[in-house]
């Protein structure tokens, strides 16, 4: 195991929307040095958000990256690195699901790819879900789906569902409340 790791600098290499790409250039036991990549993500928050019949609420909707479908938890980005994650949970749920809650829970904070990336997202459990209105980003297209938490755990394992945070979440919302009824 090395004993000292010291960055000796960090280069930026593409800034976007979300993330930053940057080269580090590390010295290892002051002796060796590596170049690693890091990412640097905003941040963001996501939502179970549970139906008083017990039905959780998911996202159908196209992802660019796997030129595909997934079927997915509410979630999105924070307006800015300070903003606390049940502030955008909350606007998360409003806007992708059209509706609104008084009642989030924190459940479970996930880092997500820790080998490259500082992307930290807070997950929430919204219940007591009011009706209001979904406010879609103008590239966003969702399909809203309720499910049982037997039927998204089939999902999970059958490879239906593999977007880590939906399944770190769903796992985790099974674990605390899956004895419960709500």
């Amino acid at each position: 195991m090395s004993e000292h790791i010291k960055r000796l600098n960090r280069e930026l290499k593409f800034k976007g929307k979300i993330i930053d790409f940057y080269q580090d250039t590390i010295e290892i036991n002051g002796d060796h040095t590596v170049v690693w990549d890091f990412i640097r993500h905003k941040g963001a928050a996501a939502v179970v958000p549970v139906t008083d019949d017990g039905k959780i609420l998911m996202v159908r909707q196209y992802r660019n990256a796997l030129d595909r479908y997934t079927l997915e938890i509410p979630a999105g980005a924070l307006d800015a690195g300070d903003e606390p994650g049940i502030e955008c949970a909350s606007r998360e749920l409003e806007e992708e699901t059209g509706y609104r809650s008084d009642s989030l829970e924190w459940l479970i904070t996930l880092r997500t790819t820790v080998a490259f990336c500082n992307e930290r997202i807070e997950v929430y459990v919204a219940k007591d879900l009011k009706p209001s209105e979904q406010h879609l980003d103008e590239d966003e297209f969702i399909d809203l789906q309720s499910y049982s938490l037997d039927e998204l755990k089939e999902k999970i394992f059958s490879g239906e569902i593999e977007d880590a945070k939906t399944v770190a979440s769903l796992m985790a919302y099974a674990v605390k409340y899956g004895r419960q009824r709500t």
